[in-house]
C-alpha cells in the first residue's frame, strides 16, 4: 500500500483537529451534565430526607404534647424538692438515691438505656441548669422526653438502677460522676449535681417515632458523608 495514502493533507489535518476538539467538548459537556444530574438527584434525595425528618419531628412534638398532658401535673408536684444542698458533702460520697414515688413498670438494670425520662437538674446553690419543663419558673408543659440511649453521665446511669418505670427518684452525684473536668457547670468543674428523674412507662408509639427519627437521621448523615468523598 502506498504510504502517501495513509498520510493526510494539511487541510484534512485541520478538519480532523476541529472534529477532535468538538468531540472532546461534547464528551466534557456530557460528563458535566451527568455529574450535575447526579448532584441534582442527590440534592433532591437529600431534600426529601430532610423533609421526612422535619415531618417526623413535628409528629414527635405532637405526640410529646399528649405525653405532657399525661405527666405534667404529677411531675410538677416535685418542683418544690429543688433546694440548696451542701456541695462538699455531696462530693464526699458516691451516688445517693431517694425514691419519691414507686413505679409500676419494669425495673431498670445496670446498662439499661432503653427508656425515656423527664427530669430536673440543679446545682448546690439551687440553680436549675436544665429540666424537662418548657419554663422551669412558670411551666405550662413538658418538652420531648429525654432518650437515655443518646448517652448520659455516669452518675445518672448509676442513680436510676433499681428504679421501676413510672417512678420518681432524687439522685445526688459527686462531680467526678457528673461532668468532672470536662465541662464547667454550676460555676466550675467537678460540681456535684442533683436530679429528680421520672422514667416513663413503656410506650410503643414513642419508641416507634424515636426509631424512625434515628433511621432518617442516619440516612441523612450517610448521604452527607458520601457526597463529601
Amino acid at each position: 500500500m502506498d504510504e502517501k495514502l495513509l498520510k493526510t493533507s494539511p487541510a484534512q489535518r485541520i478538519w480532523i483537529s476541529l472534529i477532535a476538539v468538538l468531540l472532546l467538548g461534547s464528551t466534557i459537556a456530557t460528563y458535566v451534565a451527568i455529574v450535575a444530574s447526579s448532584q441534582s438527584n442527590n440534592s433532591s434525595s437529600q431534600s426529601d430526607l430532610e423533609k421526612q425528618y422535619t415531618a417526623k419531628q413535628q409528629e414527635m412534638e405532637t405526640y410529646s404534647t399528649t405525653l405532657s398532658d399525661k405527666y405534667f401535673s404529677d411531675f410538677s408536684s416535685y418542683k418544690p424538692m429543688v433546694k440548696a444542698y451542701n456541695a462538699e458533702a455531696a462530693n464526699s460520697v458516691g451516688v445517693q438515691k431517694t425514691d419519691l414515688k414507686e413505679g409500676t413498670g419494669r425495673e431498670l438494670t445496670t446498662g439499661d438505656l432503653d427508656y425515656y425520662a423527664y427530669y430536673i437538674g440543679w446545682c448546690a446553690d439551687e440553680t436549675v441548669f436544665d429540666s424537662s419543663f418548657n419554663d422551669f419558673d412558670n411551666p405550662t408543659s413538658l418538652k420531648t422526653p429525654l432518650y437515655a440511649g443518646q448517652g448520659l453521665i455516669e452518675g445518672w446511669n448509676e442513680g436510676v438502677v433499681g428504679m421501676k418505670l413510672g417512678g420518681v427518684r432524687e439522685i445526688t452525684m459527686p462531680g467526678e460522676l457528673a461532668y468532672g473536668e470536662s465541662r464547667e457547670i454550676c460555676g466550675g468543674t467537678n460540681s456535684p449535681l442533683k436530679f429528680i428523674v421520672l422514667p416513663l412507662l413503656e410506650d410503643d408509639k414513642l419508641a416507634t417515632l424515636n426509631g424512625e427519627l434515628q433511621e432518617i437521621y442516619m440516612q441523612i448523615m450517610s448521604k452527607y458523608y458520601n457526597n463529601a468523598q
